[in-house]
């Protein structure tokens, strides 16, 4: 269920980096709200800080300066134990590439998290089956990833990204190695997981037709600074608009 609650609230957050004498400001001074529940996409040209920030909100980096509060706590005053905690239990990740370990079968890979999360191994197969059930991939529990269709696979990765079953799903272009139809069932069930479960989710994205078909907020990031924040919505004004059109 969504709520005024803030999920995310990053305060003039910078990133910069040291290429030889010249320093660059990747992100640079960015303020932003999200709510619980809500469905943001970062949009902008390559170079701009989106996918720098996502890594920031996601825990895999840390800022130069400013401030990443995720439900009230300070990621930039976490210790590394602290972060990498933080990463196993709230934040579910999805990327262009799917990652997932050739090696394995499909439900080794979606149980892989919970091993390192050390959740109690006589519940981790119910909740293997119901992250695949979520994807619709029951059928492929014993496939390895190089049986598997690339539409299969990220639904694969989409399910181990849930099976911990975190507040925040960050999406980093996920459509960007599929066919339009495939890309659509992906997004498709993204939209229901933020509908459903209320799971927050951003997605990066340089694809504004496809933030506009289902995110329910635009943001565009440009030179590392926020170029709009797009319109801040409130419980009630998300449960009045519902399903994106």
């Amino acid at each position: 269920m969504r709520s005024d609650l803030e999920a995310i609230k990053t305060i003039d957050v910078r990133r910069h980096y040291k290429m030889g004498t010249n320093v660059i400001s990747a992100v640079d001074g960015v303020s932003l709200t999200i709510r619980d529940g809500e469905f943001a996409a970062l949009l902008g040209t390559s170079g701009s800080g989106k996918s720098t920030l996502m890594n920031l909100i996601a825990g895999l980096d840390r800022p130069s300066s400013g401030s990443i509060l995720v439900h009230g706590r300070d990621l930039a005053q976490m210790t590394s134990e602290e972060l990498a905690k933080y990463r196993r239990h709230t934040v579910g990740m999805v990327f262009q590439s799917f990652n997932l370990v050739p090696t394995m079968n499909l439900a080794e890979n979606v149980e892989l998290p919970m091993r390192f999360a050390e959740v109690d191994r006589a519940e981790r197969n119910d909740r293997v089956q119901d992250a695949l059930k979520r994807v619709r991939l029951s059928a492929r529990l014993t496939h390895r990833p190089s049986e598997l269709s690339g539409g299969e696979q990220q639904r694969a990765a989409l399910a181990r990204a849930l099976v911990n079953r975190p507040k925040l799903l960050l999406a980093d272009e996920p459509t960007g190695n599929l066919d339009s139809k495939t890309g659509e069932e992906i997004m498709n069930l993204i939209q229901e997981l933020n509908s459903t479960l209320g799971t927050t989710v951003i997605m990066v994205t340089h694809e504004r037709a496809l933030a506009e078909r289902y995110a329910k907020r635009m943001i565009f990031l440009g030179d590392g600074k926020v170029l709009d924040a797009g319109e801040q919505l409130t419980a009630a004004t998300v449960n009045s608009v519902g399903g994106v059109q």
